[in-house]
């Protein structure tokens, strides 16, 4: 992928991110965007009462890669990581 279409895509996800924060931080967590891989991975690192939430695996699925996708089609899953681990 070239830098500029690689810059537009990290732009969408951004911004679906951005989009999405009000609602985890008014359950006390965030989010922020670690990198996109070649492969079209998005990695994600939730925070803050999100992060050990039992509903995060749901949040993930319906929320946040829904969104995702929405906005940057190519991708193909999103994944959230730990500590340097993908969960």
């Amino acid at each position: 992928m070239r830098r500029r279409e690689q810059s537009q895509l990290e732009q969408r996800v951004q911004d679906a991110l951005r989009d999405l924060r009000p609602f985890l931080e008014a359950d006390g967590g965030d989010i922020t965007l670690e990198e996109i891989t070649p492969e079209g991975v998005v990695r994600v690192r939730l925070h803050g009462a999100c992060r050990g939430c039992a509903m995060s695996p749901m949040t993930m699925k319906a929320g946040v890669e829904e969104a995702i996708k929405r906005v940057a089609p190519s991708i193909k899953a999103v994944e959230a990581v730990n500590m340097g681990q993908v969960v």
